[in-house]
């Protein structure tokens, strides 16, 4: 499994965010949507963990309270003039900030969401365990992420598509097995939910909950 850096990713996405919304936009738009449908559902106070260009921004209901970061400031640039031209008043802050490293006290969050962001992180795990670190007890993690296929049609495409990925600063390759094991190793969290999204359940929207 090829190794990723932070600065890579943040270069990659620096390229990425003049073209990010024409590209990606309908590729990950449902499990963009679902993942805003559940944060909804709970309300509060939403951390959104690599808002990127702040796509998902204005789908948000009103009255959820949005602190959204990322590790590219271009991105955040294109996000911060979205905000301003479409008034969205619910969005608190939006910052340059590290995954891994999030500059709020434990227990900030109702939810966080975190869309196509760990399979992108250097450190997965540790990334994880910061999400729920500033998550509220009874507080839900929201991901929608690429699983990796373990056999099939679908493994042989992943496997082909991995030198693309990784310029993207994805693994490609990440298994399910690695967030299991998280899961049991942190102990502070249970599985709610882990939903395949079409096309073809490449990618999984999964929900923990923080005891």
């Amino acid at each position: 499994m090829g190794d990723i850096d932070r600065q890579g990713v943040e270069k990659a996405y620096g390229r990425w965010a003049p073209i990010y919304d024409l590209v990606f936009g309908k590729v990950f738009d449902r499990g963009r949507q679902s993942t805003i449908a559940e944060a909804d559902r709970i309300g509060g106070r939403i951390l959104d963990v690599g808002v990127g260009t702040g796509l998902s921004l204005s789908d948000y209901a009103r009255s959820t309270k949005i602190c959204g970061v990322d590790i590219s400031e271009p991105m955040l640039r294109k996000a911060q003039s979205r905000v301003r031209a479409q008034k969205l008043a619910n969005v608190e802050t939006l910052a340059v900030m590290d995954a891994k490293n999030l500059a709020f006290k434990d227990c900030s969050f109702d939810a966080v969401v975190a869309q196509y962001v760990i399979t992108a992180v250097p450190d997965p795990e540790g990334t994880l365990d910061e999400f729920v670190r500033v998550l509220k007890h009874g507080g839900e993690l929201i991901l929608v992420n690429h699983i990796g296929a373990e056999r099939g049609p679908r493994r042989v495409f992943e496997l082909a598509f991995a030198p693309l990925a990784r310029r993207l600063g994805w693994r490609p390759e990440f298994p399910w097995a690695r967030l299991a094991d998280w899961t049991a190793r942190h102990g502070g969290v249970s599985l709610v939910e882990r939903r395949p999204m079409p096309p073809m359940g490449h990618f999984s929207l999964i929900r923990y909950r923080k005891s």
